[in-house]
């Protein structure tokens, strides 16, 4: 695949338990959303950022080591790139772990904070809060299997387990006796029955104060926050309080805002990237992508939000959803969008 001649190479290098290294990744993160962050959004998101910490959709244990495709597939471009699995047992998580190391991929993440019921039936995601020693004992296998950074991506609470103590609880047995150094606090407890997931990101009350005293009382520990940040400005906010920030319905609804992240939280001496100029050096990528049997609308659906609140914004969505599927549909669908928000400036 092609890749984009003006990308840098990125040093994925952590702060430890600091504010200080403006060149860590995970300063900035786009969070891992499953059936929306695949490789293609992955693609797409890195023209707009090149410091970005991207991750992957949440891939379980059984996906990788039974399924039959290749769930680790990612283009050099993406990185620094982490990979979030779903899973429980510590020796099928440091295979995996192992394999993502093997791969390339600079990160590999345990998904502590998924509330569905498929993934309770699994005994991964959110439920896991319950079992701290398990999940120390899987981060502890890990980590002894590869070299790469082992994080954790959690909730503030569990249903009614959600005093801040159990939270305390949680993250020292799993930092103490699994070794896990680096945790993004998703700011809402999970209701394990009752709510979708859909509503587990809603409903529950946001608590940014309890995640920022939670970076206080841990200042040896590097901890990411997530959970209803939508600006930039917002982002900056809470760099003052946590060490790194994680976006992720926002970045993907409206990925223009993932074109400032550079300049304005790794302080880039740079020029935010050009919306039109993104599209267009992505086709080479789409051609390659086509090429292997790809459909143009499963690249460009990520890429529906990218003009929000620009004229034109709503032509250009309106026309790749009516023409990216049809048979033959290649980057002429994509540049006839593109006029509409173009002819507008």
């Amino acid at each position: 695949m092609h890749g984009n001649p003006e990308m840098i190479e990125t040093d994925n290098t952590r702060p430890q338990g600091t504010t200080s290294h403006n060149d860590w990744a995970g300063r900035f993160s786009v969070a891992p959303m499953l059936d929306w962050t695949d490789r293609h959004c992955r693609y797409f998101h890195r023209q707009l950022s090149q410091r970005a910490l991207l991750y992957t959709e949440m891939v379980t244990t059984g996906a990788i080591i039974h399924g039959k495709g290749d769930y680790l597939a990612f283009n050099d471009a993406e990185h620094p790139l982490a990979l979030q699995l779903g899973g429980s047992d510590p020796a099928q998580l440091a295979h995996c772990a192992k394999l993502a190391q093997e791969r390339g991929y600079d990160e590999v993440n345990l998904n502590v904070g998924c509330p569905s019921d498929r993934v309770q039936n699994g005994r991964f995601g959110a439920c896991l809060m319950g079992e701290a020693q398990l999940v120390a004992d899987c981060i502890k296998a890990m980590r002894d299997a590869v070299s790469i950074p082992v994080t954790v991506k959690t909730r503030i609470g569990i249903d009614d387990r959600d005093s801040y103590g159990f939270l305390c609880d949680f993250i020292e047995r799993v930092s103490d006796e699994g070794g896990c150094d680096t945790f993004i606090i998703h700011a809402r407890k999970a209701w394990l029955s009752g709510l979708s997931p859909k509503e587990n990101r809603e409903i529950p009350p946001l608590d940014y104060p309890r995640v920022w005293q939670l970076k206080r009382d841990f200042p040896q520990l590097t901890m990411s926050i997530n959970g209803g940040i939508k600006t930039l400005e917002e982002v900056q906010m809470h760099l003052q309080h946590m060490d790194g920030v994680m976006v992720g319905r926002e970045a993907y609804q409206s990925p223009g805002l993932l074109a400032g992240v550079d300049r304005l939280v790794f302080n880039m001496q740079t020029q935010d990237r050009d919306p039109i100029e993104v599209v267009r050096v992505m086709y080479p990528y789409i051609e390659d992508a086509l090429s292997h049997g790809t459909w143009l609308g499963h690249i460009t659906r990520h890429m529906l939000g990218l003009f929000q609140g620009i004229p034109g914004a709503r032509q250009w969505r309106r026309h790749l959803s009516e023409n990216a599927h049809r048979p033959g549909a290649d980057t002429a669908v994509v540049e006839k969008a593109l006029e509409f928000v173009a002819s507008r400036r």
